[in-house]
């Protein structure tokens, strides 16, 4: 019987990439988003509506909506959802439902810029220095995804809630990354990033990269990934990497780093559920990938 795949945001101009994976893995795509009209709806096999994130009964609802729906895998996508998703991975297990990502204790240090700093400067991973006052030009929230909230201040702000950071200018790397059941990177795939709207990638190119695979290796030595994540690095002109950011969860622009090796999804399902042993096929160096707007027609 074909597994069950619910995947999150499925209204992201970047989600339609995941319900294919699912599809192309053999197993049945469940969509979600609040928005009950969204196009992921129509691409995938089935569709649940998501409550609004500020509903008192939350993932009360969410967890009937899964069991009624028999869902038995989550891979998490959404920022604002991936630590209650982590939180709550041993009680959806003994419902038969298996969530695919890191422990709590990993998404609450990622999922804060500041932590994020402590973590790279404890273990010697280079970054751009950062501050929670309004040292450096740059300013961005603690707590943020893609571009929201990011400026260059040339005036006081209120750092409530904000970090401040050098600001380094160079050229803009994405890795994605997948980690097996016991935190083993196994694929470490750079992507050079060409074009970004809103933070995220609508075009790029896969390269081998020596020193940024070193650096990755370093991170994931460190802590304790599950399944795929996504890092961000900037390389100035004198060729020196500054690791910007780790997200925790799988990535809208992973769609390249999928087309370089193999289907991530049917990777996560053979190894996490199944057991298999995972085989790396070789990275496609030079690969690259371009978005484009497609169309979804219905009737009402």
């Amino acid at each position: 019987m074909a597994l069950r795949i619910l995947t999150e945001a499925s209204g992201s101009l970047v989600s339609g990439y995941l319900i294919k994976a699912v599809k192309g893995a053999n197993c049945i795509a469940v969509a979600s988003d609040i928005d009950p009209d969204c196009y992921g709806r129509y691409l995938a096999d089935e569709f649940i509506q998501m409550p609004l994130k500020s509903d008192s009964e939350l993932w009360d609802k969410i967890i009937a909506a899964l069991v009624e729906q028999k869902v038995d895998i989550v891979i998490p996508s959404f920022d604002e959802m991936v630590l209650g998703w982590s939180l709550r991975k041993d009680l959806l297990l003994e419902k038969g439902i298996q969530v695919i990502v890191s422990e709590p204790k990993v998404i609450e240090i990622f999922q804060d810029k500041w932590l994020t700093y402590h973590f790279f400067t404890k273990n010697g991973i280079p970054t751009p220095n950062t501050s929670l006052e309004q040292i450096y030009p740059l300013v961005k929230p603690r707590n943020g995804r893609g571009a929201k909230g990011v400026q260059i201040a040339t005036q006081p702000v209120d750092m409530t809630g904000m970090i401040s950071q050098e600001f380094i200018k160079g050229t803009e790397y994405t890795i994605d990354v997948f980690c097996d059941k016991f935190s083993n990177p196994i694929y470490i795939v750079p992507r050079k990033r060409m074009n970004i709207k809103e933070g995220k990638s609508t075009s790029g190119i896969v390269v081998y990269h020596e020193d940024i695979i070193h650096w990755v290796k370093k991170i994931c030595e460190r802590t304790s990934f599950i399944g795929p994540i996504n890092i961000q690095c900037i390389e100035t002109e004198s060729r020196d990497l500054k690791f910007i950011e780790v997200n925790p969860r799988i990535a809208g622009g992973m769609a390249l780093g999928f087309a370089a090796t193999e289907n991530w999804i049917k990777l996560m399902v053979d190894h996490f559920v199944y057991g298999k042993e995972i085989k790396p096929v070789q990275v496609k160096y030079g690969l690259k990938m371009m978005r484009y707007y497609n169309e979804i027609f219905t009737f009402e």
